[in-house]
């Protein structure tokens, strides 16, 4: 969706865009955390950034919901409730804490195409 609410990467491209990176897109208090390395490759179409924005938001929402029916059903039937389904729960609630911690950071800096929570924010990340 970002692709299509301001021109991104069709004003990089007429403007002799030849010379960006995909650290160009950095803010500045986070330059010294990205290796020179990476100086070297062009910036993404932000199409590409919407695309995965959206499989991800979807992969999350998919995630969040189906885990959070199986520790829902599993933890409230009390014929579920043996040593070997507890391993399935801890597994489902594992994948829907991950998912709820680390899916809407990536959802948000897909939309932005960079990161916009600051340096610790990326450190804790």
């Amino acid at each position: 969706m970002a692709a299509f609410v301001e021109p991104h990467f069709d004003a990089w491209t007429q403007s002799g865009g030849g010379n960006m990176s995909v650290v160009d897109k950095v803010p500045p208090e986070m330059l010294h955390m990205v290796h020179p390395h990476w100086n070297q490759f062009p910036p993404m179409n932000p199409l590409w950034h919407s695309i995965l924005g959206f499989a991800i938001f979807m992969l999350g929402m998919i995630s969040m919901t189906g885990n959070g029916c199986v520790m829902y059903i599993f933890t409230n039937t009390k014929s579920l409730r043996t040593p070997s389904n507890l391993l399935v729960v801890n597994l489902a609630f594992s994948d829907f804490f991950m998912m709820f911690t680390m899916g809407p950071p990536m959802v948000i800096n897909c939309w932005h195409e960079t990161w916009t929570f600051g340096p610790f924010a990326c450190e804790l990340y």
